[in-house]
């Protein structure tokens, strides 16, 4: 009898010696300040992932560019990516895989004009776009010439660096009209409503959303795999990967949930948004975590749309199944 209790003590204890040191020193997780980092956030400030790693520390990405150069580089683990760019990476030889999309609408109009209400209602107007060639814009330009529409000559397209600057271009009035993404533009609705702004820009308003013109038009319900996260090549144990992933699904029901509490999470990181403006934007945006393979048909669906119009936003051909983690 002894001689099991010592086996068995035995046996646990050397579980948890091999256990210290399967856990990793730190884990590295990129992201935009878009809501995909949002519970990212989250994992971090309980500590969610304390049973696979010592450290998790998270990196902020400002722009595509900065993203690529990181994922390069290699010096992150896991990265909050637009779908598109996971791709990009991919068939540029990146050691990347898909491990989740998270984010299926995050994209809408913006306008000083409550009146517009569709995209053909946009005819004729000058409109701030961010990330020339990148997603949001090449998911309009899609849905734009799927209404017959031409995005050259039909409108005066006015390109920025990132919805932040788009959103400050409309609140200084110095254009009426723009595509944005959720938290923008809840951020800016709230900005042109507080004092002493509210003087200077007048009301913006809530206009398409691109979600509700793509399912109207591809026959779908609107949802668009335009974000998730990625795992890079040399995490090799599955284990950690399991284990980011069910505290990321945690953390987006907490995030949804929690609509307060979260805000004021987020802006603790990214000061350069707004509490409250972040609180609204989380109804608006269609947040949910689906595993890379079960999604492969949906995405599958959208590069097809994205290399309709340029074949360069998917990298030149749609990813072969080992882009998605778990297929």
């Amino acid at each position: 009898m002894k001689n099991i209790i010592y086996s068995l003590f035995t046996l646990l204890l050397f579980s948890t010696i091999l256990s210290a040191e399967a856990k990793l020193k730190k884990i590295v997780i990129s992201g935009p300040f878009a809501s995909s980092s949002h519970p990212i956030l989250h994992m971090i400030e309980t500590n969610a992932l304390s049973d696979i790693a010592e450290e998790v520390e998270f990196k902020i990405w400002k722009n595509p560019d900065e993203l690529r150069a990181m994922t390069i580089r290699g010096n992150v683990d896991f990265v909050a990516v637009p779908t598109n760019t996971a791709a990009i990476l991919y068939n540029k030889g990146v050691d990347i895989k898909l491990i989740n999309v998270s984010v299926w609408g995050i994209l809408g109009m913006i306008s000083r004009d409550d009146s517009l209400k569709t995209l053909k209602d946009f005819k004729g107007k000058k409109i701030a776009v961010p990330f020339r060639a990148d997603m949001p814009d090449i998911v309009f330009k899609q849905l734009l010439k799927k209404e017959g529409l031409d995005p050259q000559k039909d409108f005066d397209l006015v390109y920025v660096a990132n919805p932040m600057d788009a959103m400050q271009m409309l609140i200084m009035r110095r254009i009426d009209h723009a595509l944005l993404a959720e938290p923008a533009i809840s951020i800016a609705l709230r900005k042109t409503k507080s004092f002493p702004v509210s003087l200077v820009a007048p009301d913006l308003f809530r206009s398409v959303d691109l979600q509700k013109e793509w399912g109207n038009i591809f026959g779908t319900n609107g949802d668009i795999p335009e974000a998730g996260i990625a795992v890079m090549g040399h995490i090799k144990d599955e284990h950690v990967i399991k284990r980011f992933q069910e505290e990321y699904e945690k953390s987006i029901e907490w995030y949804k949930t929690n609509p307060e509490k979260a805000a004021a999470l987020v802006v603790k990181t990214f000061d350069m948004l707004q509490e409250d403006g972040v609180k609204d934007s989380i109804s608006h945006v269609r947040l949910k975590s689906i595993n890379a393979a079960q999604a492969k048909k949906d995405l599958e669906f959208f590069f097809n749309v994205l290399k309709e119009e340029d074949p360069k936003s998917i990298g030149g051909k749609l990813p072969d199944d080992t882009f998605y983690y778990g297929f």
